[in-house]
């Protein structure tokens, strides 16, 4: 999930340095939805996963 965010996050950053700045928008908007879904993900199975 982290991998993806990056991705997009790289793929915002070459589309802002060659000036589409609607694609840029677009990927950065979905890397961070990414990157908070892996942060809440990582979280839960730090509580969880405790137990075990």
């Amino acid at each position: 999930m982290l991998h993806y965010a990056v991705v997009f996050f790289v793929i915002a950053i070459i589309a802002g340095i060659l000036g589409f700045g609607g694609i840029a928008g677009s990927a950065v908007g979905i890397a961070k939805i990414l990157f908070f879904i892996f942060l809440v993900i990582a979280v839960l199975s730090f509580i969880f996963g405790r137990g075990r």
